[in-house]
C-alpha cells in the first residue's frame, strides 16, 4: 500500500486533488484507516488516477470522467476522447481566427495613430456649385455600395466628368444604410434605377481623409467638433468625395486612398 503522499509522488497529483477525487467520488482510495483517516492506495489505482489526469488535461468535467469510469467500456472512452478532439481543434480554429482578428486589430491601431500623427486635419470652408449627377439611391451595407458605382459606371461611363461620391442620409452609424451613390456626369438622362439630377451647391466644411475607409471615423470626430464649435448646423445629406480610391481591378495602398468629407452648413 502507498500512503497518498507515496501515491501523490508516482501519480503527479497533489494530494489536495487526490483528496478532491475522493470527495467527488471519483477516485476512491483502496482503504481508509478508521482511527487517523489517512488514505492508502495500492497499485491497481495507478492507472486509474493517470486515465484521470490525461482526461482533465482534455478538459473533460469531473462529472464527464466519472460517467466514463462508470461506464468502464473501453469504446465509451475511446469515442469520449475522440469527439473531445474535435471540440479542441474547432477551439484551436476558433482561437487561429481571434488571434487574426487580435494582430489585425493592433495593426490597424498603430496605423491609425501614424496616421492621425502624420496628417495635419485642415478645415476648409468653401461653397459648391451644383452639379448634374446620376445616382442610385440604396439602402443597404456600406460595403455593398461599389453595386451602385458598377451600374452608374456602365450607363455612364462616357459622360462622367469627376470623381465619385456617396451622398449619406443618415444621421447616425446604422448597418443598413440609407445613401446614394453618384457620379457627376456632363449630360445625361434618367433610366431604369438611375436618376439623374442637379446636385444643390452651398457652403460647406470640408476635410480631407487620407488613408482607409474604415478609418473615416476618425476624421468624421474631427470635423464633427469643429462644426459643433464654429456653431454650424448641419444639412443632409452630407458627402464624401472619392478624390483617390480602389480602382475597378486594382485596389491600390489603402494609407494612399484619398477622401474628402464635405458637410453642408447653414
Amino acid at each position: 500500500m502507498f500512503t497518498i503522499g507515496e501515491f501523490s509522488k508516482i501519480t503527479g497529483l497533489t494530494v489536495k486533488t487526490l483528496r478532491f477525487y475522493h470527495e467527488e467520488d471519483l477516485l476512491e482510495p483502496t482503504c481508509v484507516d478508521d482511527q487517523s483517516g489517512y488514505r492508502y492506495y495500492d497499485s491497481s489505482k495507478v492507472e486509474a488516477a493517470r486515465v484521470i489526469a490525461f482526461l482533465r488535461s482534455l478538459e473533460f468535467t469531473v462529472a464527464e470522467i466519472r460517467e466514463l469510469l462508470r461506464s468502464g467500456d473501453d469504446r465509451d472512452l475511446l469515442a469520449a476522447v475522440e469527439k473531445q478532439r474535435q471540440v479542441i481543434d474547432e477551439k484551436i480554429r476558433r482561437l487561429r481566427h481571434v488571434a487574426k482578428s487580435l494582430d489585425q486589430f493592433l495593426a490597424d491601431q498603430k496605423e491609425s495613430k501614424m496616421l492621425a500623427t502624420a496628417t495635419n486635419f485642415q478645415y476648409e470652408e468653401k461653397t459648391l456649385e451644383p452639379m448634374l449627377i446620376a445616382a442610385v439611391r440604396m439602402q443597404a451595407a456600406y460595403k455593398d455600395c461599389g453595386q451602385g458605382f458598377s451600374k452608374i459606371g456602365k450607363q455612364f461611363w462616357s459622360q462622367i466628368c469627376g470623381p465619385a461620391l456617396m451622398l449619406i442620409y443618415d444621421h447616425d452609424y446604422k448597418e443598413i444604410a440609407d445613401y446614394e451613390t453618384a457620379m457627376p456626369i456632363k449630360k445625361g438622362k434618367s433610366v431604369a434605377g438611375i436618376i439623374v439630377r442637379e446636385l444643390p451647391g452651398g457652403r460647406c466644411v470640408s476635410l480631407l481623409h487620407k488613408g482607409p475607409y474604415d478609418q473615416l471615423g476618425r476624421s468624421y470626430e474631427k470635423i464633427l467638433a469643429y462644426v459643433k464649435e464654429q456653431g454650424y448646423c448641419i444639412q443632409t445629406p452630407c458627402r464624401e468625395v472619392y478624390l483617390k480610391g480602389p480602382g475597378m481591378i486594382f485596389k491600390g495602398n489603402p494609407k494612399n486612398y484619398l477622401t474628402e468629407i464635405q458637410m453642408l452648413i447653414s
